[in-house]
């Protein structure tokens, strides 16, 4: 796999692909630096971000007798493809559906063959697939946060579902949902899920609790790292002060039981397509994550030089999420590397 964008437009990657800095050669009608490439036995599949550039290289590499094949839709497609892994929870069936090369997690729940989604994040249609295929009923549709790197799809599933749509309790959407307070319940089957306030990383955070065995945290507890408290904007200083919420809020979460699996609202890294659930305990992040054994004054002194650069688009995105409105191809607005997590 041969990605031919510049190095400035290539910090997002498929993992395993090889950069060659050839577009602006490709883009005159030469190889460049791909030509008598010494490449491997088999076919060679070229990717831009569009997929239009590398088909004109696909077609260069091919009139030199090079098996050569253009990703269709490039990075912004790569963005959109999905894969899913599945674990049972307290008697619960738990689907984790995964944008490979977004690192977006979002959650099938099940009880009783009642479903609750949780943060939508591809097309409605692959959740009431995911959904008929078990013999599912849906129920409802939760989102944890206003989100800032991808555009919800919760709203337009539930619409077209017509099922209720919940959100934290906030002012920042101008749409209808039902609000969820801290210690807030969803009844679903046989079993419920509670809304715990993690505040921090947006005001509105919140974690949804199952039967305290797992915990879905959105974009405030990760595998490897916390929450970014600076995507409200203002100030330093109000930077600081969600930074101690975000502390709060992880101390809390790290008081459920150990054995607790927490489930977060993305990974920073492409999703393998291996079927292996991408989850930690609340013990392994205790032992594990450095920043969440830090006490208050430490954990913001740790933080804030440690936030990286913001979200593409992010701020058009938040937009979106609080009209609930969504693009008819939002690939692009979409398109680039996860940047949700502080490690």
């Amino acid at each position: 796999m041969v990605d031919i964008r510049t190095p400035a437009d290539s910090e997002w990657s498929i993992p395993g692909s090889v950069q060659i800095d050839a577009y602006d050669s490709v883009k005159s009608g030469d190889l460049g630096p791909l030509a008598n490439r010494d490449f491997p036995p088999g076919p060679v599949v070229t990717v831009c971000a569009t997929g239009r550039m590398a088909a004109t290289a696909t077609d260069l590499l091919r009139a030199t007798g090079v098996q050569a094949v253009t990703l269709e839709g490039g990075m912004r497609a790569w963005s959109l493809a999905w894969n899913t892994a599945q674990t049972t929870i307290s008697g619960c069936e738990i689907v984790q559906v995964r944008r490979t090369g977004k690192g977006c997690l979002s959650y099938v729940v099940e009880s009783d063959s009642v479903a609750v989604v949780i943060d939508a994040s591809l097309d409605p249609d692959v959740y009431v697939k995911l959904i008929r295929d078990r013999g599912w009923r849906l129920l409802a549709v939760v989102d944890t946060h206003i989100h800032a790197d991808h555009l919800s799809r919760s709203r337009l599933l539930a619409q077209q579902q017509r099922v209720e749509l919940l959100l934290p309790a906030q002012r920042r959407t101008h749409y209808a949902f039902r609000p969820l307070a801290d210690g807030d319940r969803l009844p679903f089957g046989s079993t419920e899920i509670v809304a715990l306030a993690t505040p921090g990383h947006t005001a509105e955070s919140t974690t949804y609790l199952l039967d305290n065995a797992a915990a879905f945290t959105g974009d405030t507890l990760f595998l490897a790292g916390v929450g970014r408290p600076d995507l409200e904007g203002g100030t330093p200083a109000e930077s600081a002060s969600r930074a101690l919420l975000l502390h709060r809020s992880i101390s809390r979460l790290l008081e459920l039981p150990e054995a607790a699996l927490v489930l977060p609202g993305h990974i920073s890294e492409p999703i393998p397509f291996d079927g292996r659930l991408l989850t930690s305990t609340v013990k392994t992040i205790r032992d594990t994550v450095a920043l969440a054994r830090l006490d208050q004054a430490a954990f913001v002194e740790a933080v804030l030089p440690r936030i990286p650069p913001n979200p593409p688009n992010h701020s058009r995105i938040v937009e979106l999420n609080e009209r609930g409105e969504l693009l008819e191809d939002p690939s692009e607005l979409e398109a680039g590397a996860n940047r949700c997590a502080v490690a």
